[in-house]
């Protein structure tokens, strides 16, 4: 049986009615973290502030190198993503947000996210900044519908999909499609390491098979993933964000007036030819 380590609790915030996040050995040197923030794990501020809680806690709590993997306790949705109002309305949380991936990133033992139900949005960003994905099966779709809701992507969301996908085609396939992956196309796509029909188990096998456990033992796993995504890393916090940010709102204004242009000629050029139309 799972030996339980800790418990971090996930206050109450708006509309959510808060929950916790468990983190449980259910064999030697193998971390499960297991987030519960009904109805369907939206990624708010206490949640983020709990996941960094929980993984602080087990790199700096005594804990042997292993390997952490995160699923959710709710069986239909790993994360629906982000409430997006709240996410908006609140300084500082994207920067928040951007520091829990830092954290994946760079976590100096593997990072394998269990996908046990529908993945959206930016639950799906969630489990792009792990090592490792187990997509669902039989159901759960890995989903990024910000182009069918009218969230664009901003400059560390793309980063982090350019950093992770195989290919600029599956990339557009995820971004400008808005695609419903099943678990099996999320696999055959790259987006996903393997399927998780058997759960924890099919997790722990797949550990077994990479032998992911006797990979953070020497020290230097956090120190090369971080050197892999140093370019991403850099966008996600301080200056390197702060430069992506600004670029982002010059190109959004540069576009408004190439649009305010174009609807000047347009309207010029019909005035002008009505006559020949």
């Amino acid at each position: 049986m799972a030996k339980t380590l800790f418990t971090v609790p996930i206050p109450p915030l708006g509309p959510h009615p808060g929950g916790s996040i468990t983190v449980t050995e259910p064999q030697p040197a193998v971390y499960l973290l297991t987030f519960l923030s009904p109805p369907d794990n939206r990624l708010t501020t206490a949640v983020c502030k709990a996941l960094l809680t929980a993984l602080d806690l087990l790199e700096f709590g005594g804990h042997a190198p292993g390997v952490v993997i995160t699923t959710s306790g709710i069986p239909k949705f790993y994360s629906n993503g982000l409430d997006l109002q709240h996410a908006v309305d609140t300084p500082g949380f994207w920067a928040l947000f951007y520091s829990v991936w830092n954290r994946l990133l760079t976590f100096p033992m593997p990072t394998l996210a269990l996908l046990n139900g529908h993945t959206y949005a930016g639950g799906l960003m969630l489990a792009m900044a792990h090592d490792y994905r187990l997509a669902p099966s039989p159901k759960g779709f890995l989903c990024l519908n910000e182009v069918l809701f009218g969230a664009p992507l901003q400059p560390p969301m793309a980063s982090l999909f350019r950093a992770k996908l195989p290919s600029n085609a599956i990339f557009r396939k995820v971004a400008l499609e808005g695609h419903r992956f099943t678990g099996q196309e999320a696999v055959d796509n790259g987006i996903a390491d393997g399927l998780c029909a058997g759960g924890l188990d099919d997790a722990l096998k797949f550990i077994a098979e990479r032998n992911l456990l006797e990979k953070p033992k020497a020290g230097v796993y956090g120190t090369i993933k971080a050197e892999i995504y140093k370019d991403l890393v850099r966008e996600l916090k301080g200056a390197g964000l702060e430069a992506e940010n600004e670029r982002y709102k010059n190109d959004q204004r540069t576009e408004a007036e190439r649009k305010e242009f174009g609807k000047v000629f347009a309207e010029q050029w019909l005035k002008e030819n009505k006559s020949k139309l």
